[in-house]
């Protein structure tokens, strides 16, 4: 097939993008697809001329943000829509319910799938909340997602903590913000992949044990994105060795969540399993990360699926959804 690769570009006259990018290229040209790659800032009609000139028959969506708009992956999965372009992961309806984490919660709920009990401080409207919140809770923006607006302060023990980080979120990252009920205990990522009869792979376990002592277990900014940072050096993920009825059982909540969102294609789901054994689902995530040393793929590859194995795995089962829907 031709095949674009479409990507966000930080900035209008960006000469690179992320390794990401030419990692999936190369994988779809292994197998003989003829791959392009459009990568754009926040131009509409530079968007719509790079698809019309490469008629693709396909779009591998790599697309994470338009132009400084967090949540422009909607507009843009939508878009595709209207052009009648079969493309991978999320639609625009599945982009909107995983990044508005308290209707993903409203879903899980429904489904009777665990999770932490919460509230959402909305600018300039009415408390929402999930249940009798008990302190600590952790105090993150409702939407944004990559670890924005999560730092050393985003763990909170009183009331007046809680209203300052909460305000914080309101005037800098511009979103509502999310209290939710702090679960110790260990972190798994759950990768998965496929539609009709989606299939987990082995567990990733988040190891915390290097961070500095009294530094809550989570993966905040600095740890995620600060290479330098003590942060950053004291946490790692690497393949859970877990007793085979645990391993079940993180599957189970996994898939569940995964269908109750209704991730198409592959995603990833977080989950918190506290100290007397309880498993929260924290996010899901659709359209996850496919950088070859990710946790998505370091899972996939444990599954037996090398990275090119994967990466047309995903094109088959997107190319496979829109020709069945054309079908009906």
């Amino acid at each position: 097939m031709k095949i674009t690769v479409l990507t966000y570009l930080e900035r209008e006259k960006a000469k690179g993008h992320e390794s990401v990018v030419d990692q999936v290229r190369a994988a779809l040209k292994q197998t003989g697809h003829h791959v392009s790659v459009l990568g754009v800032h926040a131009d509409v009609r530079k968007l719509l001329a790079g698809l019309s000139r490469r008629k693709p028959d396909l779009v591998f969506n790599l697309m994470e943000m338009f132009g400084r708009n967090l949540f422009g992956d909607v507009a843009v999965a939508g878009l595709l829509e209207l052009l009648n372009l079969p493309y991978t992961g999320a639609g625009p309806g599945e982009c909107y319910l995983q990044q508005d984490k308290v209707l993903t919660k409203k879903l899980l709920a429904y489904e009777g799938i665990l999770f932490p009990d919460f509230a959402v401080f909305f600018q300039n409207s009415n408390l929402e909340t999930g249940g009798k919140l008990r302190m600590p809770l952790f105090v993150k923006p409702l939407r944004a997602d990559a670890s924005i607006g999560i730092n050393s302060n985003s763990l909170v023990d009183n009331p007046t903590d809680l209203m300052k980080r909460v305000l914080a979120i309101q005037e800098q990252v511009h979103d509502a913000a999310l209290a939710e009920e702090y679960i110790e205990g260990r972190e798994f990522y759950v990768s998965i992949l496929g539609n009709e009869n989606p299939v987990a792979f082995p567990p990733i376990e988040v190891d915390f044990s290097g961070l500095p002592a009294g530094k809550p277990h989570v993966l905040d900014n600095k740890a995620k994105w600060a290479k330098n940072s003590a942060e950053y050096k004291g946490t790692q993920t690497a393949l859970a060795d877990l007793p085979d009825e645990l391993r079940a059982r993180l599957h189970r909540v996994a898939l569940d969540a995964y269908r109750a969102v209704r991730v198409r294609d592959y995603g990833r789901i977080d989950i918190r399993l506290s100290n007397t054994g309880e498993a929260y689902v924290i996010e899901v995530n659709a359209n996850c990360y496919l950088e070859q040393g990710g946790e998505f793929a370091t899972a996939a590859a444990a599954a037996g699926l090398d990275y090119p194995t994967l990466i047309n795995k995903i094109v088959a089962l997107a190319h496979d959804r829109f020709r069945q829907r054309t079908r009906r």
